[in-house]
């Protein structure tokens, strides 16, 4: 039987979820928390001894002004280890685990891994602050959390790769979490829980960042948190210029905005 289902780490699990409950919740900027020593230490090694190089695969490359980054989310064509891991992310005893961590009811993975699975980032890679895309259209879902389990070892504080989560003002990050080695960070997805790693990497050109990231949805979502189907919302820091930051609050407010009053509004300015 693989460790990622042995009884002793469900049970683990379990007890997690029912004892940081409430810190989850309670937890600014927006409900988020990070565990370390996530995954079984065996399950963990194996897949950052088998994570692939960014040579050794057809990685999807992003390389613009907001983003700088691999990924690559095909699971069924990664080692057995990282495999593994990404199917146990996506299984009913973790789903279970998050109802009881986020207070989330009918918790639904993606088999598809859209925007998941693994990323990678080079020295001088970034991603700009952001609010992710907020429903399935495969699926017809709801994006409600983001799961990531970092994979990186000895990981200094000066190499950066902090994971920071803003305030809906964009005027500071609450929070940056150092991307250590089998540490996992999850939090809850709605058009203003804005988070990114904005500040290029500055790690050993050896070195990369390496992270798996699974994301989940459901069947509606809370009457606070409805709006309209948007694409990632790219923000801008202070201090900072970004180019798709003048779009960004057309964006948001076409996002919040019901249709019915976007549509009249559209037709008056016609």
């Amino acid at each position: 039987m693989s460790v990622l289902f042995n009884d002793e780490y469900l049970a683990k699990l379990q007890g997690l979820a029912k004892e940081k409950a409430a810190e989850y919740k309670a937890n600014k900027p927006f409900p988020h928390i990070y565990i370390d020593n996530f995954l079984p230490i065996e399950a963990a090694e194996a897949a950052l001894r088998d994570f692939p190089q960014p040579k050794q695969l057809d990685w999807g490359a992003f390389s613009g002004q907001n983003e700088k980054k691999l990924a690559f989310d095909v699971a069924e064509k990664l080692p057995d280890s990282i495999r593994d891991v990404l199917y146990f992310l996506n299984s009913r005893p973790m789903v279970q685990f998050l109802e009881v961590l986020t207070g989330i009811e009918g918790v639904i993975p993606d088999p598809y891994f859209l925007g998941g699975g693994l990323h990678q980032i080079e020295r001088g890679g970034h991603l700009e602050v952001h609010a992710d895309f907020n429903y399935h259209k495969k699926l017809n879902l709801d994006r409600r959390l983001n799961v990531l389990v970092y994979m990186n070892k000895d990981w200094k504080e000066e190499y950066g790769g902090h994971f920071e989560l803003w305030n809906r003002e964009m005027t500071h990050a609450e929070q940056k979490i150092l991307p250590i080695f089998n540490r996992c960070a999850i939090f809850s997805t709605t058009s203003f829980s804005y988070h990114g790693h904005p500040t290029p990497l500055a790690c050993p050109p050896d070195r990369t960042r390496k992270s798996m990231a699974t994301y989940y949805y459901s069947n509606g979502r809370p009457e606070e948190e409805v709006a309209g189907d948007h694409t990632t919302l790219f923000q801008q820091r202070p201090g900072t210029e970004i180019p798709a930051a003048q779009h960004t609050v057309k964006r948001v407010l076409h996002a919040i905005t019901p249709p019915i009053i976007w549509d009249a509004a559209k037709k008056i300015r016609n």
